[in-house]
């Protein structure tokens, strides 16, 4: 929900927008600069929240070498988790 209570997003666990609600007929008076920031910020917040969400369910199962944040984020580094678990990629070849 935007502060204004102008409009609500809801996203699904991947990150994708599955409903945009006006609450007020406002937005005809705005701008439409100012329409299409209340719009993105209102849908960038609520695709935080939920990848927060998802990386708080997934943390009980995932190895403290990972990052769900990170992961969430998609700046997961395969290659220093395996460094952090003492696995080397030339131990995998």
């Amino acid at each position: 929900m935007a502060k204004n209570r102008l409009v609500g997003a809801k996203v699904d666990a991947t990150g994708e927008l599955i409903e945009l609600k006006f609450h007020t007929q406002a937005y005809r008076d705005m701008a439409p600069a100012e329409l299409a920031s209340a719009v993105t910020d209102v849908v960038n917040r609520a695709r935080r929240q939920m990848a927060e969400r998802v990386a708080q369910a997934y943390h009980p199962f995932v190895p403290e070498e990972i990052d769900t944040d990170a992961a969430m984020r998609g700046e997961l580094d395969p290659e220093e988790v395996l460094r952090r678990m003492g696995v080397s990629l030339d131990d995998l070849k």
